[in-house]
C-alpha cells in the first residue's frame, strides 16, 4: 500500500463503488471479500488499523459456550466453524487453548437455566456440573464432523487439586475442553488487509482518514495533513462496531440508535506463581456475582478479565481503578492463596463490545449474534449498510 498513490487516485477519481468505514477486523474482512470479488472498494479508518475493539479483545477465539444458555445455538455453531477455520488458516497466530472450568456445585443452575432459556428471567446464576456437562456435550456435538481438538473431560476433586493445587479447595469437580486463542489479533487483521490490497488493484485502504458529510456529499479527511477529499460512493458500509451510531451521525445517515456497547477491561500481570499455577490452561470461571471471568497464560504473562459495563462514548473507554479491584477480587476467589502486587500489573486495557441497543438490566444477556441494518439513500447520501 502506498498512501500517496491512494490519495492521488482519490483526487483524480472520487467515484467509487463501495466505501467501507472502519478498519477493525469486521471492516477489513468485508473490504477483503469485496476486493477479491473485483469490486472497486475503498476502506477508511480514522485511527490506525485494528486499534479499537480489535486490539482490546480477550484474545480468545471461541464458540461462545455460555451463549448456549441464551438459546443462541446458531451463533455458537457458526462461531465454532469460524474458530476451526482460523486454526487451519492462521496457525501462526491462532492456536488451541485447553480451557478448564472449576465447578463448585452439582445441580446449581438447572431451574434458573430453564426459565432463562424460556425468557422468564434474565438473572445470571451459578452453573453446576450438570449444566456445564450439557453445554460441553453440545459443544462437542457441533464440531463432531470436523474434530480438530479433543473432546471435553471431567475431573473429580482429588484429581483437580493434584493438577491445580492452588485452586480454591472448595471445588467439587472441573471440566476441561478446548477452544483457541489469538496471540496478536492486530497483525492478523493487517495480514488480511495486505492480502486484499496485494491481490486486487481495485482495493485501496487509508488509515488516519476520517469520513464525514460536507452537507451534500461525503469527504475523506487525511488527518495527517488536513487535506479533505470528496468521494462519491454507490454504497457505504459502516463497519465501525461500537462507533456505528457516531459514524452514522457524522456522515448524515438518518438511522435510529443501533448500538448499546459494553466495556470489557482486562489486566496483564507478571506473576510467576500464577503463571505456573495455570499449568498451560485457561481457567474459565464464575465470580461470586455470576459474571464469567477468564485467566490464561499470554506471551509469558497472565491475562485476566473481564468486566461488562455499559458505555456511552467508546472513545473514552479505559480500565478504571474499580474494575482493576473487581478483576483482582475475582482472581482471589478462584486462586485464593495467590496475591498479585500492584507492581506486577504490567498493562491494563479495555475494549467495547459492539452489542445491539438493549434495555436488558443484565448485560450478559444481551444477544451476541451478528446483525446488519440497511439505511436507505437520502438526497446525495448513498445507502448505508451497518454491520
Amino acid at each position: 500500500m502506498n498512501r500517496s498513490h491512494t490519495l492521488a487516485g482519490l483526487r483524480d477519481r472520487p467515484d467509487i463503488a463501495v466505501l467501507v468505514i472502519g478498519g477493525g477486523i469486521n471492516g477489513i474482512s468485508v473490504f477483503r471479500e469485496l476486493a477479491l470479488q473485483g469490486v472497486d472498494v475503498v476502506l477508511a479508518e480514522k485511527g490506525d488499523y485494528c486499534s479499537g475493539a480489535s486490539a482490546a479483545l480477550s484474545r480468545m477465539v471461541h464458540g461462545g459456550l455460555r451463549y448456549l444458555e441464551n438459546g443462541e445455538f446458531k451463533l455458537v455453531r457458526e462461531s465454532l466453524l469460524e474458530r476451526d477455520r482460523l486454526l487451519r488458516n492462521a496457525p501462526h497466530y491462532v492456536a488451541p487453548l485447553p480451557t478448564t472450568v472449576p465447578i463448585f456445585d452439582i445441580f446449581s443452575g438447572l431451574a434458573n437455566g430453564a426459565v432463562r432459556f424460556l425468557g422468564l428471567t434474565r438473572r445470571p446464576s451459578r452453573r453446576g456440573a450438570l449444566v456445564i456437562k450439557t453445554g460441553l456435550a453440545m459443544y462437542d456435538l457441533f464440531t463432531a464432523a470436523r474434530r480438530l481438538m479433543p473432546t471435553h473431560r471431567f475431573r473429580g476433586r482429588a484429581e483437580t487439586l493434584r493438577k491445580w493445587p492452588a485452586i480454591n479447595p472448595a471445588i467439587r469437580n472441573s471440566a476441561t475442553y478446548y477452544d483457541a486463542w489469538v496471540s496478536r489479533p492486530e497483525r492478523l487483521g493487517l495480514e488480511m488487509l495486505l492480502d486484499a490490497t496485494a491481490s486486487a488493484a481495485n482495493a485501496r485502504a487509508l488509515n488516519y482518514a476520517l469520513v464525514s458529510s460536507t452537507g451534500d456529499s461525503l469527504a475523506i479527511t487525511d488527518t495527517l495533513t488536513g487535506e479533505q477529499l470528496p468521494v462519491r460512493a454507490q454504497l457505504v458500509i459502516n463497519a465501525t462496531g461500537g462507533w456505528i451510531d457516531l459514524t452514522n451521525k457524522a456522515i448524515g445517515a438518518a438511522a435510529q440508535t443501533m448500538m448499546g456497547g459494553t466495556k470489557g477491561s482486562h489486566l496483564i500481570v507478571d506473576n510467576a506463581e500464577l503463571f505456573d499455577a495455570l499449568g498451560g490452561h485457561m481457567v474459565y470461571y464464575e465470580n461470586e456475582d455470576g459474571r464469567i471471568c477468564i485467566l490464561f497464560p499470554y506471551l509469558g504473562k497472565v491475562l485476566i478479565g473481564s468486566t461488562d459495563i455499559r458505555v456511552d462514548d467508546p472513545d473514552k473507554v479505559r480500565c478504571e481503578e474499580d474494575e482493576q479491584r473487581y478483576i483482582l477480587q475475582s482472581l482471589a476467589f478462584v486462586f485464593p492463596s495467590i496475591k498479585v502486587a500492584e507492581n506486577q500489573i504490567v498493562f491494563r486495557f479495555a475494549g467495547v463490545r459492539p452489542l445491539p441497543a438493549s434495555e436488558d438490566s443484565f448485560t450478559s444477556r444481551i444477544p451476541r449474534d451478528h446483525f446488519c441494518e440497511f439505511v436507505e439513500a437520502s438526497g446525495r447520501l448513498p445507502a448505508t449498510l451497518c454491520m
